[in-house]
C-alpha cells in the first residue's frame, strides 16, 4: 500500500515541476479603472499537437474548477459568471502560453484570489498552484491639467486633460470641461487618454476654476485647476512682529508706527502677482533688502535694538513686467528726551553756546537777553523756562524753548531752569544768572584809572631822583665859554634860563671865569659879523606836543639893576646858571 502512494507522489511532484506559471502575486486596481495582468506558463507536450485547441481558465478560489463558472475564459461553450461577463477577459493564448488577464470597471467585489486553470487534449488537464491576489481599492486617481506658459488676458492659450493608464489595452475615458473659461468654442471631448481645450481668457477670468471630467463607464473622476493669469502685483501687505516667535499683525490703515527704543521689529511685506514680483524695502530712498527674481513671494526686514536713526519713512515695493505697487509706512522710535542745550544771545549775537548745567550767566542791567533751549526726543518734548516755581516761558511741543528778556532788571537775577518733558520722561538744565550794575562799573574804572595815574607820577618822580644822583656824581667838565650878551641879543636869548649873579673875591691862582652875559668879545663878534653887518641870532625851536603843535613854555628873567657897561668885565663878577623854572 506504501508503494503505491509513493509512485503516486512522485508522479505528481515530476507533473509540477513541468507546470509553471509566471504572474505577479498580486495586483492592486482602483474602482472603475481597468487593469492589465500579464501572464505565462509552461506546460508538457503530452498526447496533443500542434492543432491541438488550448482552452484556459480563470476562476475565484471559491469555485470549483470543474463544475463551477469561470470569471474568464477563451472557450466558446464555457459559460463565465454573470457578474465578470465583458469586464474580465482572457487576453493570451493559452496554445501560445500566454495567460494574461484584462480586468475593465473594477468593482470593490472583485477583491480576492484567483488561479489559472489550462486544458489541452487529453492528457493536459491542470490547476496551478500560483495564486492570483487581485485588490480592488477606492477611486482616487485624477486626471493632469496642463496650462503650457502664462496665461495672457485676451491672447489664445491651450489646455491639456491627460489621464494616465495602465495599459494601452484599457479603454480611453470620456473628458469634458467646464468653468468660466470654457466658451462655446471649446473643443469637443475627444476618446483617447487626453484632451486638448483652446481657449481665450479674459481679465475677468482671474483665478476662476477651469475642471476637466473623465468619465468611465461605472466611474468618473475630475481634476480642477484655478486660471492664473499675468497681472501686475496687487494686494501688496506690510504685516508687523514684535518677536520672532509672534505672528505677524497686518498693518491695514495704518501709516504710522510707534516702537519704544532698543525694542526688536520684524517688517513683512507681501504681494499677489503673476509672475512673481521682486519685492524691495527701502528707508527713504535707500535700499535695504531686495527678494531675487521669482523668488518667494514675501520679504522680511528685520531690525533688532531699535535706535532713534532706524525712524523714517519705510517703502515696500512689489515689480514684475506687468506692473508696479508700492506701500508706505513711517516708524517713529520713541526715547525721552537727551542731551538738552542752551544758546545765549544778546541782540543779534550769540555769546554762549551748549551751556552745561550750574553755569553761572552775568548780565549788565538793562541790557537784552535771549535764552534758547533745545533737546532730542521721540515724541516731541514740552520746553519751558522756569525760575523756582514761576513759568516764565513754555513752548509748543517739537519748537525750542525760548525765554526772552528785552532788558534785565534787578528782579531777573537767581536761578532758571528749563526743564524738557515728554511722555516717556523729563531732563532739566539750571543756569545762574546774576545782574551786574553799570554805576559801580563806572565808578571802580574812575578808581582804578587814578590809581594807575599815581602809580604812574611816582614812578616818574623816583627816576628823576635817582637821574640827579647820577649827574651830582660826574666830575666837573670844563666851562664852555659862552657867547657875549650884547645890546643887539633878542628877548629869545634868555628864555628858559634864568640867571643868578652872584659877586666873589677872585682868588689868586684861580681859573679866569667866563664872561658876564653883557661883555663884548672881540672874537665872538667877528664871528657874528656877516657881509652886511651881524648875522642874527637864530631863534631857538619851540618844543612840540605830540599832536604835532607848537607848545609855549614860559620862563623868568630876573636883572638885578643896571650897570656900568665897564663894570661887566669886572674880573670879580661872575655868572652860574644854577636854577631852571619850568612853567
Amino acid at each position: 500500500m506504501l508503494l503505491p502512494l509513493l509512485l503516486s507522489l512522485l508522479s505528481e511532484g515530476t507533473r509540477a515541476q513541468e507546470y509553471r506559471l509566471q504572474a505577479a502575486s498580486s495586483v492592486m486596481v482602483q474602482e472603475g479603472l481597468c487593469v492589465f495582468v500579464p501572464c505565462s506558463l509552461t506546460y508538457p507536450q503530452d498526447s496533443w499537437t500542434s492543432d491541438t485547441p488550448a482552452y484556459g481558465y480563470w476562476f475565484r478560489s471559491e469555485t470549483h474548477t470543474i463544475s463551477g463558472f469561470p470569471v474568464a475564459t477563451n472557450r466558446p461553450d464555457r459559460e463565465v459568471q454573470a457578474d465578470t461577463q465583458g469586464r474580465f477577459l482572457l487576453m493570451g493564448d493559452p496554445s501560445q502560453y500566454n495567460c494574461s488577464l484584462l480586468l475593465r470597471e473594477a468593482r470593490r467585489e472583485d477583491s480576492g484570489w484567483y488561479l489559472f486553470r489550462l486544458e489541452r487534449g487529453p492528457q493536459v488537464k491542470y490547476n496551478f498552484k500560483q495564486w492570483l491576489y487581485l485588490d480592488v481599492a477606492a477611486l482616487t486617481q485624477k486626471p493632469d491639467i496642463f496650462i503650457p506658459g502664462m496665461l495672457e488676458p485676451g491672447q489664445p492659450a491651450n489646455a491639456v486633460c491627460v489621464f494616465k493608464l495602465t495599459s494601452e489595452h484599457c479603454p480611453a475615458p470620456t473628458f469634458s470641461w467646464t468653468g468660466a473659461a470654457v466658451s462655446a468654442h471649446a473643443t469637443q471631448p475627444l476618446r483617447s487618454h487626453f484632451s486638448v481645450l483652446s481657449l481665450t481668457p479674459r481679465p475677468q477670468d482671474q483665478g476662476t476654476g477651469l475642471t476637466c471630467h473623465a468619465d468611465f463607464a461605472a466611474k468618473s473622476t475630475q481634476e480642477t485647476v484655478h486660471l492664473r493669469l499675468a497681472y501686475a502685483p496687487k494686494d501688496l501687505v506690510i504685516s508687523v512682529s514684535w518677536d520672532k516667535a509672534s505672528a505677524p499683525e497686518p498693518l491695514a490703515g495704518v501709516r504710522l508706527l510707534e516702537a519704544p527704543k532698543g525694542r526688536s521689529l520684524r517688517l513683512l511685506c507681501a504681494a499677489d502677482s503673476q509672475p512673481p514680483a521682486t519685492l524691495t524695502w527701502l528707508l527713504g530712498d535707500r535700499v535695504l533688502s531686495r527678494s531675487l527674481p521669482s523668488g518667494p513671494t514675501s520679504l522680511a526686514l528685520e531690525l533688532p535694538g531699535l535706535e532713534p536713526a532706524d525712524s523714517g519713512h519705510y517703502t515696500c515695493h512689489a515689480a514684475n513686467g506687468r506692473g508696479s505697487q508700492n506701500r508706505s509706512l513711517d516708524l517713529a522710535v520713541q526715547y525721552p528726551p537727551e542731551s538738552l542745550t542752551v544758546i545765549v544771545s544778546q541782540g543779534n549775537r550769540t555769546v554762549l553756546e551748549n551751556l552745561g548745567n550750574g553755569t553761572a550767566l552775568p548780565v549788565l542791567e538793562g541790557q537784552s537777553l535771549r535764552l534758547v533751549c533745545s533737546t532730542h526726543s521721540q515724541p516731541p518734548a514740552q520746553l519751558s523756562w522756569a525760575r523756582g516755581t514761576q513759568t516764565l516761558s513754555r513752548s509748543q511741543p517739537s519748537e525750542p524753548g525760548v525765554l526772552e528778556l528785552p532788558r534785565v532788571q534787578p528782579e531777573h537775577e537767581g536761578a532758571l531752569t528749563c526743564l524738557a518733558q515728554n511722555p516717556l520722561g523729563s531732563l532739566r538744565v539750571f543756569l545762574s544768572l546774576s545782574v551786574q550794575y553799570e554805576g559801580l562799573a563806572s565808578v571802580a574804572f574812575s578808581k582804578g584809572v587814578y590809581l594807575g595815574i599815581g602809580v604812574t607820577t611816582l614812578l616818574f618822580l623816583c627816576l628823576i631822583l635817582i637821574i640827579v644822583k647820577m649827574l651830582r656824581k660826574k666830575p666837573a667838565q670844563p666851562a664852555v665859554p659862552r657867547a657875549k650878551v650884547s645890546r643887539s641879543s633878542t628877548i629869545l636869548d634868555y628864555i628858559n634860563v634864568v640867571p643868578k649873579v652872584r659877586t666873589q673875591k677872585a682868588k689868586p691862582g684861580s681859573p679866569s671865569q667866563p664872561a658876564a652875559p653883557g661883555a663884548h668879545s672881540p672874537e665872538p663878534r667877528r664871528k657874528q659879523k656877516g657881509p652886511h653887518g651881524p648875522a642874527p641870532t637864530a631863534p631857538p625851536q619851540a618844543p612840540r606836543s605830540e599832536c604835532g603843535q607848537e607848545e609855549l613854555h614860559y620862563a623868568a628873567l630876573s636883572f638885578p639893576g643896571p650897570r656900568p657897561w665897564a663894570a661887566s668885565t669886572s674880573a670879580e663878577t661872575h655868572v652860574d646858571y644854577a636854577e631852571i623854572k619850568f612853567h
